[in-house]
């Protein structure tokens, strides 16, 4: 069977943790990993949602979530969720001891009101 069109499962992350986020001092809430070439992004819930513009800068359309334990993959293209899919170079997620949201120290105390 072939891959996608959009994955590249030789390709590892980026990081654990959101490039952009890290690069600004920002935090996250979850995050999800492009399928083609491994960057890290924020999902959709963060404040600043990196994951969806790397999907608009670059048209990769697959992510799957860098959540340890989950295995669920999104195209952008189709609007449609996988449970499952190829396996994508290690690792499957951030470290299991980085704390959600994260990262550690960086989470405004009040971010579950939305005022992050």
């Amino acid at each position: 069977m072939s891959t996608p069109e959009g994955i590249d499962p030789s390709v590892p992350p980026s990081g654990t943790g959101c490039v952009e986020c890290e690069a600004a001092g920002g935090w996250w809430f979850h995050l999800r990993r492009c399928a083609q070439c491994g960057h890290i992004g924020c999902c959709d819930d963060s404040p600043a949602r990196h994951a969806t513009a790397h999907y608009r800068a670059t048209g990769h359309p697959v992510i799957r979530s860098f959540e340890p334990g989950e295995q669920w993959f999104w195209d952008y293209t189709t609007e449609e969720l996988y449970t499952s899919g190829p396996e994508l170079a290690p690792p499957a997620g951030h470290p299991a001891d980085q704390p959600v949201p994260g990262p550690a120290g960086r989470v405004p105390k009040d971010w579950a009101r939305g005022s992050g």
